[in-house]
């Protein structure tokens, strides 16, 4: 039973071509708008040799007409966006994605690259299944996708290799299901960390200085002049910034909040982290030589012992078992009452419901939230805390980050379809996001490496 079908926009194709294909029944249907006919095609793929037959446009319209008259159980059509449609490789990418060197950087390597141009913000588990068809080597997919046994084993029956999230983190993605079907999952660590630092620092300056209720108090027409008291907040200079996760983005939010604001640091971690250390003290040194007050540092024993004396807690664990709502009532309960709490980490980190209740019973207490426990979705009641700051995960979301990410992702799916080993470092992905030189030839970040048994690259 026909399901999807496909309307794709072919690029670099004169005449343009409006191809409906239909992945289950090998059926492609195109028109050339130049010649001004209809096409018959078999197979799917528009690329390869196919039987073909001439239409007249009305005797085409009457066909599609009861084409589609006779799938009655087929969903809305996806559209897509085709590039380099004669490419050896097909790859598909569930959303457009920022720049134009990832399409590059895949078309010059023989894909064809089919780009899903659909509106939803969320594609479902069919839809993507529609995308891959029968004939795919490998996709590029957002964290807001199920990626689980039903399409690993799809990508692997097409033929695919390769999976990868524009995103860091894959909780979306079952790891353990991608590697029984020998499917590489791809990541991109490595861009992230401080444009993501700066957006967690931008929430604690937002909350603490009360930007956004002064921002919707002024858009309202309910400034009439200066009051004492009108949105007073919090200073940051010489208070205590509380970092729970000092890896690389909770480093360098430190170094942020410590050097623009003269803040100390308290931070928790089951890692010692000598270099941020080291850090502090110098700049701490360079303050008292020039007459001011020193910063300082320290490794709390606890989380807890953080969330009792930090002013400003940025929270940037990992999320697994141990970390799933580790700010609960209780946690909440030790903060100081005019604390700022910010999450730009995983929603889940927090208890959400919980921390709702805090907010209203503490209107001194704010918070900076970019992630939420049940994304998109927020709690109940905490669209309308004016003591919080929300914004919708947009911590990666600068130009340079996006467009690495775009990067980074189309060259872990290309590394995999062309044999590539895997990149040494994760981390250190400045070689494949320099524009004026080829990418070296690995796949940047493969998370199941080890557990595929790829080979390392030993660039």
């Amino acid at each position: 039973m026909i399901r999807k079908c496909l309307i794709q926009r072919v690029r670099g194709l004169e005449p343009l071509m409006i191809l409906w294909s239909y992945p289950p029944s090998g059926l492609c249907l195109a028109f050339q708008n130049s010649r001004k006919s209809w096409r018959l095609m078999f197979p799917s793929q528009p690329d390869k040799r196919s039987t073909t037959c001439s239409l007249s446009p009305p005797l085409a319209s009457s066909f599609l007409f009861l084409l589609l008259a006779a799938a009655p159980a087929m969903a809305k059509p996806i559209s897509i966006e085709v590039w380099n449609p004669s490419g050896k490789y097909r790859v598909v990418s569930t959303k457009s994605m920022p720049g134009t060197r990832w399409i590059k950087l895949l078309t010059d390597n023989d894909c064809r690259l089919e780009i899903c141009t659909e509106k939803k913000t969320i594609l479902s588990v069919d839809d993507i299944l529609a995308l891959i068809g029968d004939h795919c080597h490998g996709v590029i997919g957002q964290l807001t996708e199920d990626w689980g046994e039903v399409l690993f084993s799809a990508l692997k029956r097409a033929g695919g290799t390769a999976f990868s999230n524009m995103a860091v983190g894959y909780n979306n993605v079952d790891v353990d299901a991608a590697n029984r079907n020998g499917i590489a999952i791809g990541n991109t660590p490595g861009v992230l960390t401080e444009t993501t630092a700066e957006l967690a620092a931008s929430l604690s300056v937002a909350a603490a200085r009360r930007i956004v209720e002064a921002d919707q108090f002024m858009r309202a027409g309910l400034y009439d002049g200066w009051l004492p008291h009108l949105f007073v907040g919090n200073l940051l200079k010489g208070q205590t910034v509380g970092v729970i996760g000092a890896g690389r983005i909770g480093s360098a939010y430190a170094r942020m909040m410590i050097e623009g604001f003269k803040m100390n640091l308290i931070y928790f971690d089951l890692y010692q982290s000598t270099r941020l250390e080291k850090f502090v003290t110098a700049y701490g040194q360079f303050l008292k030589a020039n007459g001011e007050q020193p910063v300082t540092w320290k490794r709390a024993s606890s989380m807890e012992e953080v969330l009792r004396e930090a002013d400003v807690i940025s929270l940037h664990p990992v999320l697994d078992k141990t970390t799933y709502h580790l700010i609960n009532p209780e946690r909440l309960a030790m903060m100081k009452k005019e604390a700022v709490l910010v999450n730009a980490s995983r929603g889940p980190v927090i208890d959400e419901v919980a921390l709702v209740e805090h907010l209203r019973a503490n209107p001194m207490f704010r918070v900076g939230l970019d992630v939420f426990e049940d994304e998109p979705y927020m709690k109940p009641g905490l669209a309308e805390m004016k003591n919080a700051v929300v914004v919708p995960h947009i911590a990666s979301a600068s130009k340079w980050t996006r467009e690495g990410m775009a990067t980074l992702a189309a060259l872990n799916v290309l590394g995999k379809i062309k044999g590539y080993p895997v990149w040494g470092n994760p981390n250190a992905v400045e070689p494949f996001l320099d524009e004026k030189a080829a990418p070296p030839p690995a796949c940047p970040s493969i998370v199941n490496a080890k557990q595929l048994g790829l080979p390392s690259s030993k660039l």
